[in-house]
């Protein structure tokens, strides 16, 4: 790829380093070997992330980081005030440098109102000027998966490469947790167990019809005789509420009920796991679990999930990947995936 820096980063001279990660699930993970990466070519120095609340638990997983920090907006680092104050606990932390994965303009404001010398990252969002060590986003680079992304940011910087392996660990107390709440709803210990996520923060254009979720969740109980866990955030309960309701058999509706690290630990608990694009999918291949991930208005040359068990559902139509919110015409990128195209997926990947 060739990209271009205005100059290396001071690996040898860069003992304390902080990194803006991303806000949302999906983008997260996709991050995790560019953190590797850090780590492997800064093996002693101390590794901080600065990420939104609802996602700093996923980095803390990490082995490859020391610390997390909460940039607590909404909440206390709101408005002009609180990113002062954001600007003001990084410098007393007295990081050498960091590095920002997150593209907007404010990541790099608040590191140079917080005196951080060095710092690295896409001259995205026209904040090349704050950055001491700019890395030239082409269009090319916007077009290779989000993995590759930033790892060849880092490696125009003169990191080394961990390579794109993720692998997320389950903490002992979680599973044991999650076991309890599966028992709670009548799941054995051991019991084969199917997960589906069918619902998508972005928006509608990557969500496969409710009605194929219910026939499939059907067949799936039906032909294999393993309970289905319904996932997905409090914004996706309407979207689980109408698929529990058109199914025959009963489903176990989780959205809303657990907090991340629930969620984490029910879905390594799957034995399988079926899902639209989104932070869930991409939760479910970092945890190494059977994977369908359906894909309809996005592209999975740029966000398929990591896994060697993942497989992708996907229609080649004209006008996929358009990337928008809400289809705005017929959705015939979903409507082509039928019930039979992901169950077979699903059969195959019970049966391995």
């Amino acid at each position: 790829m060739n990209l271009q820096s205005t100059r290396p980063f001071p690996i040898d001279r860069t003992n304390n380093i902080l990194i803006r990660g991303t806000n949302w699930i999906g983008d997260v993970i996709m991050t995790l070997p560019a953190v590797a990466s850090i780590r492997k070519t800064m093996p002693e120095a101390t590794i901080t992330v600065l990420a939104k609340p609802w996602v700093a638990d996923i980095y803390r997983l990490s082995p490859h980081v020391d610390e997390v920090i909460t940039f607590q907006r909404p909440g206390r680092h709101d408005g002009l005030g609180g990113l002062l104050k954001l600007a003001a606990e990084l410098k007393e932390k007295k990081f050498d440098g960091t590095i920002l994965l997150q593209n907007a303009i404010q990541a790099a404001i608040i590191t140079l109102t917080a005196r951080i010398p060095v710092r690295a990252g896409y001259n995205s969002d026209g904040r090349g000027l704050l950055l001491t060590h700019a890395v030239q986003r082409t269009g090319a680079i916007r077009k290779v998966h989000q993995i590759d992304y930033y790892l060849e940011m880092l490696k125009a910087l003169g990191f080394q490469s961990a390579g794109h392996d993720v692998t997320l660990p389950v903490r002992k107390d979680d599973r044991a947790r999650a076991e309890e709440i599966l028992f709670g709803y009548g799941v054995e210990k051991g019991e084969t167990v199917i997960g589906m996520a069918p619902g998508a923060a972005y928006g509608p254009a990557k969500m496969w019809l409710p009605d194929r979720f219910a026939a499939l969740a059907d067949r799936l109980i039906d032909r294999h005789n393993a309970p289905v866990l319904l996932f997905g955030s409090a914004g996706d309960r309407a979207q689980t509420d109408r698929i529990e309701g058109q199914a025959k058999g009963k489903l176990i509706n989780l959205a809303g009920a657990t907090d991340l690290m629930g969620a984490v630990a029910l879905i390594a608990r799957c034995n399988l796991f079926i899902s639209n694009d989104s932070g869930l999918m991409h939760l479910a291949g970092a945890l190494g679990v059977p994977l369908v991930a359906i894909f309809g208005s996005t592209n999975p040359a740029t966000t398929s999930p990591v896994g060697e068990k993942s497989v992708i559902v996907h229609k080649n139509v004209s006008c996929s990947p358009c990337l928008k919110k809400t289809c705005p015409t017929d959705f015939r990128c979903m409507k082509l995936i039928e019930v039979d195209d992901v169950y077979e997926e699903a059969k195959r990947l019970l049966q391995d």
